[in-house]
């Protein structure tokens, strides 16, 4: 019997499949393509949201488990995912610089805001106001990740590629029954595809459409990461990802004309430079409308896990999350009450009385 059938092998599955390699467990990963929000996601990590200046949830807890984490898959998988990057949040403004500095003295704030302006001049880029940089920051080549660590599941005979179909589970007395297939335990970690999920379809999970560009710009010499209505990230070669667009109503991965102009105006409010579009894509993000993750143990069959809504911050939550709901499950390790999903009790009794005949 294995240890953990791991449904979706995007960020949240493949954090909580390395915890439970890490602890000697046995897993098997099911997958199907359906989701992609990992593979296209900008993969920055940044503790503070510079929209409003404040600390970003558990953010130095996230960041020091989150460095180690990659360190050791990258040794484990001999690539190079996580990349160590200044984020810097222009000024367009003297008050905006004001905020700056007064957020910078906040105790929860300091050890991630420069009090230092950066005053350097970047080509293409009009700053009369300057700079701020956000200290620990960078990003995960998030689509390098997940296709490295897939082929690394699929070497060691630990994935199966196939659409999951919650229908075929069997309860037993000590876990599941799934096909020919049997397991103490079933983490769901769907992303968008949660919906779907007969067990956990109540809980409020809804998708943001996020869109971004890969450009081409050898007139834009940049060595940080730039953000202000969109982010700059630069790739090499002349290369930067752009992005990105948030649409609550659009549920698909097609990149739109829409979400294009968008990113095309923000982009030329930012850089004076010509640029070329080398690639358009998008995702839908798992998001939860208290900005907090979905973390739990279904309320009658405790056989059933789930790790989703981590949103727009999944390379920062995904290790955190996963290694909190293998320590509850393996240990009774309580879920901080802001992730777990028992926050959402009253709306699963509601579906209780909805599915009543």
């Amino acid at each position: 019997m294995l240890d953990y059938l791991i449904v979706g092998s995007g960020l949240a599955g493949i954090s909580f499949a390395e915890v439970a390699l890490k602890n000697n467990k046995t897993i098997l990963v099911i997958d199907n393509k359906s989701q992609n929000s990992s593979r296209v996601a900008g993969g920055l990590y940044n503790p503070v949201i510079l929209k409003r200046f404040s600390e970003v949830w558990k953010a130095k807890e996230q960041l020091d488990l989150m460095n180690d984490f990659y360190n050791q898959i990258e040794e484990k998988l001999k690539e190079k995912f996580n990349f160590k990057m200044p984020v810097l949040r222009k000024f367009f403004s003297i008050e905006e610089q004001n905020n700056w500095f007064a957020a910078s003295d906040k105790i929860n704030l300091a050890p991630f805001l420069s009090t230092k302006l950066i005053t350097r001049k970047y080509n293409s880029i009009d700053s009369p106001y300057d700079y701020g940089e956000v200290l620990h920051t960078g990003y995960v080549n998030t689509a390098l990740l997940v296709d490295t660590y897939k082929e690394y599941l699929i070497a060691n005979n630990l994935f199966l590629e196939e659409s999951f179909n919650s229908s075929y589970i069997e309860f037993l007395e000590l876990g599941i029954q799934y096909k020919n297939i049997q397991a103490k335990h079933i983490i769901f970690a769907e992303g968008f595809g949660l919906l779907k999920n007969p067990f956990f379809n109540y809980l409020p999970l809804d998708g943001t459409k996020g869109e971004l560009f890969i450009i081409k710009a050898p007139n834009l010499n940049l060595d940080v990461i730039v953000n202000t209505s969109v982010f700059i990230l630069p790739l090499g070669d002349n290369l930067f990802k752009v992005g990105a667009t948030y649409n609550w109503h659009d549920k698909t991965d097609t990149p739109t004309e829409e979400g294009k102009q968008e990113l095309l105006d923000r982009i030329k409010e930012i850089i004076t430079c010509d640029f070329e579009i080398v690639k358009h894509f998008g995702g839908v993000r798992p998001t939860v409308a208290d900005r907090r993750p979905l973390v739990g143990t279904h309320e009658i069959h405790k056989s059933l896990h789930v790790l989703n809504g981590l949103g727009t911050r999944g390379v920062m939550l995904g290790p955190a999350m996963a290694q909190t709901l293998f320590d509850y499950i393996e240990n009774g390790t309580p879920i901080d009450r802001e992730a777990d999903i028992k926050r959402f009790h009253k709306r699963y009794l509601k579906s209780l009385i909805s599915d009543r005949p």
